[in-house]
């Protein structure tokens, strides 16, 4: 090992000294990859196979027929699929801008401007990192019943708009600007959203790209919201449509499964492209928020 770290460590090509760290890290890697393979091959499972005893981890015959049901019966139902996607769509941009502006702007507050009472926020957000989904839904239904905002988009965004764990990343993560290169910017007159504009959003790319993968992941699947605070079909979202759409078929219980497996690679894939894409900010962020 120290002869591997006086060559060089994490070489651009190839070397021999790295064959024994790949051994140690592949079987942990395709352990991980164990779930995504299985809902690949589950959504493509034909009928027999979806119910074969003993179950069976690979698909030995690929089908198209469980999406084919499940568009078919999209189809028949009295709202289109494209009004359920405009809406996932609609929520979920607004959602993630508005959860990366607040948590850029609280975390420039609490890292870098000097006010009473900054500590015992922080303290009351990383407190927040605490509580589970379900420990907060009746506050959360009586904030959005006493508002009176049920059936409308603010009842989709407002629960979720705030995210706890992306102000702190965030906030970690502008903890290592330097102090002097704020300090030099307002002795040149800048203002404190000038600071925040131009030198802490673009140094802190990273860090803002994974909070807006958290808050896309978090959106994106959503069930809370359609089911507690909305009762219009038409406000409602794609995830809560394709998990009643298989219920809905309960008279033909093995396709209403092959129509669920469709439906939770359909609603999987957009996560997948997205931390594909943005996986080097998100270690990048992760290391960082780690250092102190």
């Amino acid at each position: 090992m120290a002869r591997y770290k006086g060559s060089r460590i994490n070489p651009k090509k190839f070397e021999r000294g790295q064959i024994k760290i790949i051994l140690m890290v592949l079987p942990l890697a395709l352990f991980m990859l164990f779930p995504i393979i299985f809902i690949f091959c589950h959504a493509f499972k034909p009928m027999d196979e979806l119910f074969a005893y003993p179950p069976r981890f690979f698909v030995s015959r690929p089908s198209l027929d469980n999406f084919e049901n499940l568009f078919r019966t999209a189809r028949t139902s009295g709202i289109p699929l494209s009004r359920y996607v405009f809406n996932t769509v609609l929520v979920t941009v607004l959602v993630v801008l508005g959860s990366v502006v607040l948590s850029t702007m609280a975390g420039f507050a609490l890292s870098k401007l000097r006010f009473k009472g900054k500590f015992a926020i922080m303290e009351l957000n990383n407190a927040a990192l605490m509580f589970v989904p379900i420990a907060v839904m009746i506050p959360r239904y009586l904030t959005i019943n006493t508002l009176g905002i049920t059936n409308t988009y603010l009842a989709h965004i407002l629960p979720l708009i705030s995210m706890p764990v992306c102000l702190f990343l965030i906030k970690q993560f502008i903890d290592q600007v330097p102090d002097a290169l704020i300090e030099a910017a307002y002795i040149d007159g800048a203002s404190d959203f000038r600071v925040y504009r131009k030198i802490i959003l673009p140094l802190i790319r990273p860090a803002i790209a994974t909070g807006a993968l958290l808050a896309f992941q978090q959106v994106w699947g959503d069930l809370q919201s359609s089911t507690y605070y909305i009762s219009n079909d038409g406000l409602r979202t794609l995830a809560f449509y394709m998990s009643t759409l298989t219920s809905a078929t309960s008279s033909n219980t093995i396709a209403g499964q092959g129509m669920a497996a469709a439906a939770s690679l359909i609603m999987f894939i957009p996560n997948l492209i997205l931390f594909i894409i943005l996986q080097r900010n998100v270690m990048n962020t992760m290391a960082h928020s780690g250092i102190k």
